[in-house]
């Protein structure tokens, strides 16, 4: 099995480093580069649903991304300690009425000795937006690695 670094425990400057490495890989909205980073038998909990395995990982996001347009998020490194890392993110997306979206949640992740996160458990709540609220637009910039990202 190929390490996934960083590898735990983690520290400030490694957790950043998963936690940006996170949000570049979902941010390319494939399924199948993202579910890399989960173990065979990654365990998840997403809103109400559980999700077990790499392969239920792709199906998940391949429904996940064919639902929500024009996906863009932002991850925040909230806590760390070993192995855990705990994220606060945001993400914007409109659906098939043109509706947009942001969503707010919170992750805790766990990785194995080989860097790949073995449980994920998220809780996210979602608002209504005007397109004109939008403040996620694609990717990162460089300019705004390592920048928290606002509440409201």
């Amino acid at each position: 099995m190929a390490d996934r670094p960083p590898l735990p425990p983690f520290t400030l400057e490694t957790a950043l480093q998963k936690v940006q490495a996170a949000e570049d890989a979902w941010n390319t909205r494939d399924p199948e580069r993202v579910s890399l980073a989960y173990s065979e038998d990654s365990v998840w909990r997403n809103r109400d649903q559980f999700v077990t395995g790499r392969e239920a990982i792709v199906e998940f996001l391949t429904r996940k991304w064919e639902r929500e347009l024009d996906y863009a998020l932002r991850k925040s490194l909230w806590t760390f300690a070993g192995n855990r890392i705990a994220v606060r993110f945001q993400y914007e997306s409109r659906d098939a009425q043109g509706r947009w979206w942001r969503s707010y949640g919170n992750e805790n992740w766990e990785f194995d000795e080989h860097g790949l996160m073995v449980r994920r458990e998220a809780s996210i709540n979602d608002l209504a937006i005007e397109e004109s609220e939008r403040r996620i637009f694609g990717a990162r910039p460089e300019s705004e690695r390592g920048v928290d990202i606002p509440l409201r």
